[in-house]
């Protein structure tokens, strides 16, 4: 307990605090209290409080800040202490996947720019400018960060300090209502002539771009020889994500029926693969298959028999030749590797998923069953994302449209000529 008051200095100007002379008079200056606490990492810090009017409210103050000392304790902390402590209490209870993810989207950018802000000084104001300063940075390639990597970071910034709301850290959430850039969906788009010919001349492409039936199918011919053919013609016919498809077990195959069930997928972490559930609740699916992919992954299975005497129902369908199974890291490096020997334009592996829900789409399939078929929670995520109408499907869309209006229009003898050519 001390006390001190806001006298200065005649000399320099500088508050004389506790050392002020007239701190002797009873009525002079304000009480004030410092107290170690232990916050909620169990890591003790010093918190003080003054502007008391008397030495018993600052007692009292001080006996009901003991009684919650983490809470109080954790209010003096800096942001940066905060999202380190929010993250290792939200190890295991997340996808490792995810936690890669945030503790990126923090180091990268929330500590940068709110790290050495106190929680309890923390306003929206803060954090508002802090958005702001991030979405007019450049990223690889020179591009503004996306709207999505922004979402993200928000994402986490609320997440953070709901927690911190929850445990009485703060009084609000300062990360509600922030505002950000308006930013469209990356949709995807078709390679076409024109498309191509951009990027041969400037080494500039579509953010999401799919090819044509025509690449698919060239690719598709390329590939016919390689080990893993069954695996490109899945990805490119149903569209699984690369961890799904890496992820697959014999067991999952049912050949009788036609029909692969997709439970559990990999995804590598800092090197490691690990194995856990589809991206959602809406991943866990059954996708029907056609004779031809029957047939295909029949084959597999007698060619798997024979090379290491039996197969084994929980082993994975996609592997290597010495049985290791296949990664989907290696899986998108492959890929790569292929798509530039084949010289068709630039995709990434997930852009062939991108391009099953074109090729679903142009061959009329509901627009419901689609979205069952990606693994997606909402057809709103399919609508915007992934369908793109393939040039194919627009003009028979068109002409079908024509047709249907042309019945009940009566055409003059001069212009049903061009209608007919």
């Amino acid at each position: 307990m001390y006390r001190r008051c806001g006298c200065r200095c005649e000399q320099t100007g500088r508050q004389l605090g506790v050392r002020c002379d007239r701190l002797a008079e009873v009525d002079h200056g304000r009480w004030y209290f410092a107290v170690q606490l232990t916050g909620a990492d169990d890591r003790r810090v010093r918190v003080r409080r003054g502007g008391f009017a008397s030495r018993a409210e600052a007692e009292r103050a001080c006996w009901s800040l003991r009684q919650v000392p983490g809470r109080e304790a954790a209010g003096m902390w800096t942001l940066r202490r905060w999202l380190e402590f929010w993250l290792s209490e939200n190890e295991g209870r997340l996808r490792p996947s995810t936690m890669v993810n945030y503790r990126g989207l923090v180091n990268d950018y929330l500590i940068p720019q709110l790290g050495h802000v106190r929680m309890r000084g923390l306003r929206t104001r803060d954090a508002q400018r802090a958005m702001d300063r991030i979405s007019h940075r450049h990223v690889r390639g020179g591009r503004l960060i996306s709207p999505g990597t922004l979402n993200g970071i928000r994402a986490v910034l609320r997440s953070a300090l709901s927690a911190a709301r929850r445990q009485g850290v703060i009084d609000r959430n300062p990360g509600r209502g922030l505002r950000l850039p308006n930013g469209a969906r990356p949709r995807a788009v078709v390679w076409d002539a024109e498309r191509e010919k951009a990027w041969n001349d400037t080494g500039v492409r579509p953010r999401v771009a799919v090819w044509g039936l025509h690449q698919v199918g060239r690719f598709l011919e390329s590939v016919q020889g390689d080990p893993l053919f069954v695996l490109w013609w899945l990805v490119a016919l149903r569209g699984p994500r690369r961890g799904e498809i890496a992820g697959l077990r014999w067991e999952d195959i049912n050949l009788t029926d036609g029909e692969l069930a997709i439970r559990e997928q990999v995804v590598v972490v800092r090197g490691v693969e690990r194995l856990g559930p589809p991206k959602s609740a809406a991943g866990v699916r059954t996708l029907a298959l056609d004779e031809f992919s029957v047939r295909l992954l029949t084959d597999l299975w007698h060619r798997q028999r024979r090379r290491f005497g039996r197969v084994d129902p929980k082993q994975r369908v996609f592997v290597h030749d010495d049985g290791r199974p296949v990664r989907p890291d290696w899986l998108t490096r492959r890929f790569a590797k292929l798509v530039k020997d084949v010289d068709l334009p630039p995709v990434r592996l997930h852009d062939l998923r991108h391009g099953a829900a074109g090729i679903a789409s142009a061959a009329g399939v509901d627009l419901k069953q689609i979205q069952e078929d990606m693994g997606h929670h909402t057809p709103l995520t399919t609508i915007e994302t992934y369908i793109c109408v393939f040039q194919q499907m627009a003009k028979k869309a068109v002409r079908a449209s024509a047709e249907l209006l042309l019945q009940h229009v009566r055409v003059r003898a001069s212009l049903a000529g061009a209608y007919q050519a």
